[in-house]
């Protein structure tokens, strides 16, 4: 059985339709951190785990980001703008956000007899954007997944490696249904365009023959 850390952006509905490629089992894993587009990232999760029919497990962790400084939970705060290339300060880091996440995740697994743990972590144009994206990083937490489930369990990154662009090639490949994903840090609909994410997100379709939205040129 297979388990997928799920925002329901971009990135974590890839590694979703990769896992499902697989024929195992496949659940997903959505958490509320207190994010400011938490409406619609959910709301977005749980339309892609309809359409491939797998359950969704909500998990609410908003007080361990309570006393957070980013501005995906401090709301005083403005979402840094611009390609994350040209930001030299981004203010969207969460404090270890995806270490807890994927903590959770391992925990869970071992309790669902889950073998495969998939996190949609990529490379980025610009250089390592978050820590907690790095290979340092993920070899560290797949190191101590697997010591920790006594071999039991382990963390696929299928995209570490590879640009949003490559990404979106692949998923495009296997139908993704990039239309019913939300990337935008601002939460707003229709999405900012300005945040970094939405930025990333919009040049990976354009190059891909997909509309700003996801659509495919046939939809």
């Amino acid at each position: 059985m297979k388990m997928v850390l799920f925002s329901g952006g971009v990135d974590s509905s890839t590694c979703l339709a990769m896992a499902k490629e697989t024929g195992d089992s496949v659940m997903t894993v959505s958490f509320d951190y207190g994010q400011r587009h938490n409406e619609q990232e959910l709301e977005a999760a749980k339309k892609v785990a309809k359409y491939y029919d797998v359950e969704q497990i909500n998990i609410d962790l908003k007080d361990i980001f309570k006393h957070g400084n980013s501005s995906l939970t401090d709301l005083s705060l403005e979402v840094s703008e611009g390609d994350y290339a040209e930001q030299e300060n981004a203010n969207t880091e969460v404090e270890f956000r995806n270490g807890i996440f994927i903590s959770v995740l391992a925990s869970l697994a071992m309790q669902y007899k889950v073998d495969e743990i998939y996190f949609g972590a990529h490379k980025d144009d610009s250089g390592v954007i978050y820590p907690d994206c790095s290979p340092e990083f993920v070899k560290a937490m797949g190191e101590a997944i697997n010591v920790g489930s006594r071999g039991k369990v382990s963390l696929q990154v299928p995209f570490l490696n590879k640009t949003k662009t490559e990404l979106v090639a692949y998923g495009k490949s296997i139908g993704v249904p990039y239309h019913l994903t939300y990337s935008c840090y601002n939460g707003t609909n229709p999405p900012c365009g300005k945040c970094g994410t939405c930025i990333d997100r919009e040049k990976a379709f354009l190059a891909n023959g997909l509309d700003r939205e996801g659509h495919y040129a046939e939809d």
